[in-house]
């Protein structure tokens, strides 16, 4: 089988499986296949990862796609996730059509576009052409409204509005910057080639400096509000909150990594462009800035999905400052950074899917002894909470420790800068969190199924191995990706 092959069936899978899942009707047949589907799409991620390890970087049908220690790993997470995700929707979303918030038609919808949007992220990862990656974020955003909306009650209606307008506008300024590049490189480079990141990061010394920044600015600020940096994050939080808590999840755990991935392919054409450290520093001030924003207002949320969210902008806005840092060991802590978070958080939302279900509320006041409503979902919280917050040994710790090492290093007085915003978002989340899971007990509506709690933990035990131990594969991706990226 050629790398062609393998990278048609990493994309043809869930293509393959939103056009089926449209028109499956019983819902418990499509709840398996979307399960099968998901698991299928990461088989094959598996293989394309083992071949780049074999061979290295590799093209596919010429040079429109390009696999790379950078989004190779990215894209085998991707694709982990999404189906431990359709594992944990199974019964979740068995649970919202016997209560009424789902139909048939709904559901029908919601598979269809869980698969299509698992396909916008894995192109988006696998393409080598700027154009089409921005293509590919836009049809991420489309199909995530129509998820967050999936409800159709008022308050998810505003909130896939407000994700459509303010993602809409970003990914306008990431197209506008995207075209300011091509511009750039169109002096140098001919054809597709100017399109191209390969070309690009090739010619990269090249290019115009002049309108390499401007165009950086406006990638940075376009795929930066996917990210969900301040101040483009507003549409955040009101979209993990309101939608099906599997699509908060994958908001988290995936989308947010994807913008970060296209901001850090431009910064490294950026970077060779303008050799004045300028992307970098930009990096480092929105990063700091969403760490602070996010940890002092993680006290105002009574509502615990948007708990999470605030904390997602935190963690993104604490890996954006990794990068902005450089280096070896800055860059190899936000690539560890961002696959533990991915694994951790997505972990949380399945408890707290599950936690709300039980309490019938999303109210963090109305979720009150977890521990012994449900031990399981208790201790799943219980342990997804401190291993966010960074106790050792969970890998949280682990990148962390080196991203404050590092900032006291390059930039000292970004430390205790960083120091108070975790300290901040410690005593929130946990504050909050404790009192869920050990107070006593509310009035809970039984499940009517059994909940999906082996992905939690299997999450949970990845999240607390990469404290321990980095396996000798995943620590050459890094290191590889880091040197690509300019570490």
């Amino acid at each position: 089988m050629s790398d062609a092959h393998v990278v048609l069936a990493v994309l043809g899978i869930p293509l393959v499986a939103a056009a089926c899942l449209a028109g499956t009707r019983p819902s418990h047949v499509a709840r398996h296949l979307n399960v099968a589907f998901s698991f299928a799409t990461f088989a094959a991620t598996l293989v394309l990862a083992a071949r780049t390890v074999e061979r290295g970087p590799s093209f596919a049908f010429g040079r429109t796609f390009f696999v790379d220690p950078l989004n190779v790993y990215l894209v085998a997470l991707t694709a982990f996730v999404g189906w431990t995700t359709s594992l944990f929707s199974r019964p979740y979303m068995q649970v919202e059509e016997a209560r009424g918030r789902m139909t048939p038609k709904r559901t029908r919808l919601y598979h269809s576009m869980y698969q299509l949007f698992m396909f916008a992220m894995l192109l988006a990862l696998l393409t080598n052409n700027l154009g089409v990656l921005w293509v590919a974020m836009e049809a991420a955003t489309l199909a995530t409204v129509l998820l967050v909306s999936v409800y159709r009650t008022a308050a998810s209606l505003e909130a896939a509005w407000k994700y459509f307008i303010l993602c809409g506008v970003g990914i306008a300024q990431a197209l506008f910057g995207t075209i300011l590049l091509y511009l750039a490189a169109s002096r140098q480079l001919s054809g597709d080639d100017a399109l191209l990141w390969t070309s690009l990061a090739a010619a990269r010394t090249h290019l115009d400096p002049g309108i390499v920044s401007i165009a950086f600015v406006f990638l940075l600020v376009g795929y930066g509000t996917k990210v969900g940096l301040v101040p483009m994050h507003s549409w955040l939080p009101d979209a993990h909150a309101e939608g099906p808590t599997p699509i908060s999840a994958v908001l988290s755990g995936l989308l947010l990594n994807v913008a970060l991935y296209a901001v850090l392919r431009c910064k490294v054409l950026a970077d060779g462009a303008l050799g004045n450290g300028l992307p970098g520093q930009l990096l480092v001030g929105f990063g700091l800035v969403s760490v602070l924003i996010a940890a002092f207002s993680l006290f105002r949320q009574k509502d615990v999905k948007r708990l999470f969210s605030w904390s997602s902008i935190e963690h993104m806005g604490l890996v954006t400052f990794a990068f902005g840092l450089g280096g070896p060991i800055a860059t190899f802590a936000g690539l560890l950074h961002m696959t533990v978070h991915s694994l951790v958080k997505s972990a949380i939302f399945f408890t707290v899917g599950h936690a709300a279900q039980k309490a019938g509320t999303q109210a963090i006041d109305g979720i009150r002894g977890l521990l012994q409503v449900s031990p399981t979902v208790g201790w799943g919280m219980m342990l997804g909470a401190l291993a966010i917050l960074g106790l050792p040994p969970f890998g949280v710790f682990a990148s962390e420790f080196l991203i404050l090492t590092t900032a006291m290093n390059t930039i000292p007085w970004t430390a205790p800068l960083l120091l108070l915003g975790l300290a901040v978002a410690f005593a929130a989340i946990f504050a909050r969190v404790q009192r869920m899971v050990f107070g006593g007990t509310t009035t809970a509506k039984p499940l009517e199924h059994r909940p999906a709690l082996l992905p939690v933990f299997v999450h949970l035990g990845l999240g607390l191995m990469l404290g321990l131990y980095v396996p000798p594969y995943l620590a050459t991706w890094y290191r590889q990706a880091a040197t690509m990226l300019g570490g």
